[in-house]
């Protein structure tokens, strides 16, 4: 990652200091650099290129050779090389939230970059959103159509200057400008537009605002009545909204920040952070209802600083589009698509290349688990354990990325989210050609999920079709497992732990609760939750009750404890029930929605993982006593939670409350899983799958498990939900295509 990160101007500080003469430039490997003088100063550049380097680069290798001398007495930085035909292998940084530097200059009424909302520096500012090719230079930006003022050149080609060679340098004279919009009509421009969309925000309007990689919908987050017109208005009913501050101080007041909350948040990537939030506290009761956690982050850009700081300290800002749409890119889609949402829309004339949510991470006890990555870490690369030929992956179905792969680098593209809208699938088409473009690798074959209804699958059967190149089918909790494995460059074989909603297993049936005996080649089931079905399909997954009343069924009991069912609902549910017609699934997530249900905490919920999150919120804290199960002894072993069930119905008869059930219902997965490790024969486990983003769960199955002396891993680079499935399945496929061990599909 030497590119966009200040690593040029680095090169000649560090070359200027030893006399030397040469020069470094771009190309599209890396970067290629060229030093002559006496034999001790080329040693000691040699020796402290690496420490040199801006915190912000990453290198992995250094290769160097002795060449004749060119009697060069001055060091350069010189234009780019690139080469037609020749493989782009440089790595681009992702955006680089506003550094101190620019936040002081942004600022001060002195500076002539006072409250300008474009404001960045070699340290700082957007790189991946804006990049369309490499090596990385202002002319493969969309900085293309400002030219530089002379005082921006100045500062461009002053070596002693912070903003020497930043490709996106700019200011009020030359950059782009903001215009605030409303009815398709323009009604200010340049600081007035960001001072009245800040009013506009806090007299209870929503705002469109075009952030790094999007449009993002803005709103008072302590204005109730805005927060709930947002939520009719997108059509989001209960699905959390992230909240913006504008300072930590702001967020200490809302939210519980410990240590590594605290680094998470004024770390460059400026992820949005799930941590406990106060109560009572100042947001809106309409920003996470139901939820334990709330989801809080710093400014990422310049732009988003200005509204914090002339506007509310705490906004709303959420992604701008409706329902499960990509977020607006262009001037045109929001004007267009967010018309009916926002009240103005705050825009400028900087063209934004690749559109990138917001990342989400969820901090635990140790470390932060990704939930969502995208802006802030894409597009950096991660090494696999394994080297295998150029190869694609394509994801699931739900929270979609994809995956290019070249040289033993995986590259994971930004969140791309649900393929049901075929606005998701032009989304996820464009991110494919943006990886081609910043990598440069021509795969030589495809891997997929095992379901043929993915829309991501059929891409890839239609890409092998038309390439002839061959396609690789990956079974989707296998590559759950694979992704956790390769981010910890590990190979060898694990537990796997494979907790989620659904995924097609080997078998044609639908897997969810696995226990796998797993590396990189192959994964052997070893043992599963007991399958529940699942009456009207869909149906159950939107209505929890339904799950519900089959755990009963299946467990021998009556349906009283579910009194508040229409009696007609659940004797349509009970007749469809004893037949041989509900599909059955042994997904984890399943039985949270079931256990949810019973309790009485989710009906019907409205976005995935809903239950199980309601559930995780109020279960009582501390140490819980497991209920009853059983496990079926055999070469699959079976884990059966029947028993469970029959307990939860008799507590809840007795009048026990729904906090103490939902803790011990946590408390009886984390034995599952204890009972089902020291089944196998590994001694290391993975714990993967999306229900594993639920912090009770990850930390007290990872504590026991140590304690019982084995180590585990969890995911810390890619999320353990859908979003980690590409880097799985690249993993795999790089795996058996290295060592010959699989043969592809035709």
């Amino acid at each position: 990652m030497v590119q966009g990160v200040g690593f040029r101007p680095a090169m000649y500080r560090l070359a200027d200091s030893f006399g030397l003469g040469g020069f470094v430039r771009n190309d599209r490997e890396g970067v290629w650099i060229e030093v002559e003088g006496r034999a001790t100063d080329v040693d000691r550049f040699v020796a402290q290129l690496s420490s040199a380097a801006p915190d912000a680069s990453r290198i992995d290798t250094v290769e160097t050779a002795t060449i004749a001398a060119r009697g060069e007495p001055k060091f350069r930085i010189v234009e780019s090389a690139a080469v037609d035909g020749e493989r782009a292998a440089a790595g681009i940084p992702a955006d680089l939230a506003p550094c101190a530097d620019c936040l002081r200059e942004l600022e001060d009424p002195a500076n002539r970059r006072y409250r300008y909302p474009f404001i960045n520096c070699t340290a700082c500012g957007p790189r991946f959103t804006i990049v369309r090719d490499v090596p990385y230079d202002r002319a493969k930006t969309t900085m293309t159509p400002f030219e530089m003022c002379d005082a921006c050149r100045r500062e461009y080609e002053e070596p002693a200057d912070r903003r020497f060679h930043a490709e996106p340098n700019a200011c009020p004279a030359c950059g782009p400008h903001a215009q605030l919009v409303s009815a398709s009509r323009v009604i200010a421009r340049r600081e007035e537009a960001v001072a009245l969309a800040a009013r506009a925000i806090r007299d209870g309007a929503i705002v469109a605002v075009k952030g790094a990689g999007g449009f993002v919908l803005a709103v008072d987050a302590t204005n109730e009545s805005a927060v709930v017109r947002l939520r009719e208005r997108k059509r989001r009913p209960h699905k959390p909204f992230a909240v913006m501050a504008r300072s930590l101080v702001a967020l200490d007041d809302v939210a519980v920040i410990d240590d590594l909350a605290r680094t998470l948040l004024v770390d460059r990537a400026r992820p949005i952070v799930l941590v406990p939030a106060r109560r009572p506290c100042a947001l809106a009761l309409a920003v996470a209802p139901g939820l334990g956690d709330v989801g809080v982050y710093l400014p990422p850009t310049p732009l988003q600083h200005l509204l914090l700081t002339a506007g509310p300290p705490l906004q709303v800002m959420t992604s701008g589009n409706l329902a499960e749409e990509p977020i607006a890119r262009t001037n045109g889609e929001a004007l267009d698509k967010l018309a009916s949402v926002a009240d103005v829309v705050l825009l400028h004339d900087r063209e934004i290349h690749a559109r990138s949510d917001d990342s989400v991470v969820r901090v635990t006890s140790r470390r932060a688990i990704p939930m969502r990555r995208a802006r802030g870490f894409v597009p950096e690369a991660i090494r696999l354990p394994v080297a295998g030929p150029p190869l694609l992956a394509v994801g699931g179905h739900e929270r979609n990325t994809v995956c290019l792969v070249r040289d033993g680098q995986a590259v994971l593209s930004q969140h791309v989210g649900d393929l049901d809208h075929i606005d998701s699938e032009r989304f996820f088409s464009e991110v494919i050609d943006h990886l081609h473009e910043l990598v440069g690798a021509q795969p030589v074959a495809v891997a997929h999920d095992l379901h043929p209804d993915y829309r991501s699958t059929r891409w890839a059967l239609r890409w092998a079709q038309n390439t002839k190149l061959p396609r690789l089918e990956i079974q989707h909790h296998h590559a759950h497992v694979a992704a956790c494995l390769a981010e910890h460059g590990r190979t060898d074989r694990v537990a796997g732990i494979a907790f989620d909603g659904t995924g097609l297993g080997d078998d044609g049936s639908l897997w969810g609760g696995e226990i796998l005996a797993a590396d990189l080649g192959s994964a052997r089931r070893l043992g599963h939750l007991r399958a529940l079905a699942l009456p009207g399909g869909e149906a159950a997954i939107r209505e929890p009750w339904r799950v519900a009343a089959a755990a009963l069924l299946d467990a021998g009991e009556s349906l009283d404890v579910l009194s508040w069912v229409p009696s007609r609902e659940l004797s349509r549910v009970s007749a469809l029930l004893s037949t041989d017609l509900p599909v059955r699934a042994t997904g984890a997530g399943r039985w949270f929605d079931a256990v949810a249900a019973l309790l009485g905490i989710a009906a019907e919920i409205s976005y995935d993982a809903q239950a199980a999150a309601q559930l995780e919120a109020i279960a009582a804290p501390g140490d819980a006593e497991p209920l009853e199960l059983r496990i079926a002894a055999g070469e699959m072993f079976e884990i059966d939670l029947r028993p469970a069930i029959r307990e939860i119905a008799h507590e809840l008869r007795r009048g026990t409350t729904a906090p103490v059930l939902a803790a011990r219902f946590h408390a009886t997965l984390v034995l599952a899983i204890r009972e089902s490790c020291h089944r196998t024969r590994e001694r290391t486990v993975v714990l993967t799958g999306g229900c594993f983003q639920n912090r009770r769960l990850v930390e007290d199955a990872t504590r026991v498990l140590e304690t019982d002396g084995f180590e585990v891993l969890t995911h810390e680079r890619v999320p353990p939900n859908d979003g980690g499935l590409a880097l799985g399945q690249a993993a795999i496929a790089s795996f058996q295509l290295a060592t010959r061990r699989t043969t592809a599909c035709a």
